[in-house]
């Protein structure tokens, strides 16, 4: 069986736990990381040498970084579905999943620990502004991307829509300056529907 470690209030265990509910896969999840400890156990180290959440284990694979595990998880128990088989279709989704990574994650994690976590190192006045100004543009592009398209690959949901729709939530329930983006907050509306999304990424943000 799929063991999960992380716990629930992380982003990047967010990814895995939504997309484990797409797949319907059976799962043990064990609390570690923060409150729970666990990550500085030395058996922890073997299975994760960087000490963070989420890493898995399936049949004897162990994985850690949660848009690997998410492609992994989508090509082993998803494919044609949340992960293209096209060539072209499944790097499309790569892509997404990389550009949350490289453009959003950053942004939204300085203003996360400044608002939610009130992080002083974080809450000088124009570096919040500056994030929130890349977040609004970065945003901007999805925006445009999902004016003709209902999820980031087309007409249903893929892997894509996993990493940026677990930052949506995070983006749309801080206190952030935020531009209005009728596209993006459509597809926001439509994840929001999904049951996985309501379990384990409506959560509060703390």
């Amino acid at each position: 069986m799929l063991k999960i470690w992380g716990r629930l209030n992380s982003i990047n265990v967010m990814k895995v736990m939504w997309c484990v509910d797409e797949l319907g896969i059976a799962h043990e999840r064990v609390d570690a990381g923060m409150q729970y400890g666990v990550v500085g156990e030395d058996f922890y180290a073997k299975l994760n040498p960087n000490r963070r959440v989420p890493t898995i284990e399936d049949d004897g694979l162990i994985l850690w970084e949660s848009n690997v595990i998410v492609r992994y998880l989508c090509a082993k128990y998803g494919a044609g579905t949340m992960s293209p088989e096209d060539p072209g279709e499944r790097a499309l989704a790569d892509q997404w999943m990389d550009w949350q990574q490289t453009t959003v994650h950053a942004d939204i994690t300085f203003i996360f620990w400044a608002v939610v976590r009130d992080l002083k190192a974080n809450q000088d006045p124009e570096k919040l502004s500056a994030a929130a100004s890349r977040l609004g543009e970065s945003w901007g592009v999805v925006d445009a991307h999902l004016a003709d398209r209902a999820f980031l690959c087309g007409d249903q949901l893929t892997m894509a829509d996993i990493p940026l729709g677990t930052a949506a939530w995070r983006w749309y329930n801080m206190q952030t300056e935020r531009p209005s983006l009728a596209n993006v907050e459509a597809w926001h509306d439509r994840l929001k529907q999904r049951p996985g999304f309501q379990k384990y990424v409506m959560l509060p943000l703390t």
